[in-house]
């Protein structure tokens, strides 16, 4: 009896054993590297030359030590979205009057489009910057992705109508990005191919990295799908120090935790 009662606490033991091993693989544990005071509304993130982004009171502000640059336009109304991927040429989307600003690296205005004003009727529900001289345009009057060259004035539609409206969507110069509301995840390419990518777990926030990597965060946690290259579809939890938080940005390795007061940067040693 005494032989049985070892043998299953032996087992009990290896299991405990295991699962807190595979815990411990299957979370990370982030580098502190930096900590200081959010001043802003929004805190957008950074470029490559150690500028941060940021939107007080609607006005779009870049910063590095005293350097600061700003722009406003208060007859757009508010900002809905910031596309940082070209320092160079900074996309601000305006929703409610269906416009674009471009503005270039010291925030002065380059451009204004007015998508209402358009040839074809275009009314723009999501935008981000794509290759040359182009914009990413979801245009919800035709439920289609296309491609608006902004020095011509010329749109193209390059998808099928899309079936779900989009919840959540991202860009990079090659591909738009988007989660439906049924949580089916998808990529476009510019010359409209539409990749499924899988089904996303319910999330309050996402970053995308790329197809088969993203972070998202429910109910106060942060997770990193893919970043275990052995079993990308784990989820691995991400240790960091905040109980709670509003938001977060992730490029480069660099994990940023924006709260009410403070902005968070943590280091992910990628594999």
């Amino acid at each position: 009896m005494l032989k049985i009662v070892q043998k299953i606490l032996f087992a009990v033991f290896l299991f405990c054993t295991f699962q807190a091993l595979s815990a411990q693989e299957w979370s990370i544990n982030p580098t502190l590297i930096s900590q200081y005071k959010n001043t802003s509304d929004t805190f957008l993130g950074y470029d490559t030359f150690g500028y941060s982004y940021q939107i007080k009171n609607n006005v779009f502000s870049k910063i590095k030590g005293k350097e600061i640059f700003e722009y406003k336009n208060v007859s757009l109304g508010k900002i809905t979205k910031v596309d940082l991927q070209n320092p160079l040429k900074i996309v601000l989307f305006y929703e409610d009057f269906n416009s674009v600003v471009l503005l270039d690296n010291q925030l002065n205005k380059m451009s204004e489009i007015n998508f209402s004003q358009n040839a074809s009727p275009i009314v723009v529900s999501a935008i981000g910057m794509s290759t040359q001289n182009q914009l990413w345009i979801y245009n919800t009057l035709n439920q289609q992705i296309g491609l608006f060259d902004y020095l011509k004035n010329e749109y193209k539609t390059v998808s099928i109508p899309l079936t779900e409206p989009i919840q959540y969507y991202q860009t990079d110069f090659n591909t738009f990005y988007w989660i439906d509301k049924k949580n089916n995840f998808y990529a476009c390419d510019i010359f409209g191919k539409i990749t499924s990518l899988g089904k996303i777990a319910d999330f309050d926030r996402i970053a995308i990295v790329n197809t088969s990597q993203y972070l998202f965060s429910k109910d106060n946690l942060l997770y990193f799908k893919g970043f275990n290259k052995l079993n990308p579809e784990v989820l691995s939890e991400i240790k960091i120090l905040e109980k709670t938080f509003d938001n977060f940005y992730y490029k480069d390795q660099i994990l940023s935790i924006f709260t009410a007061t403070d902005i968070s940067n943590y280091k992910i040693v990628t594999p």
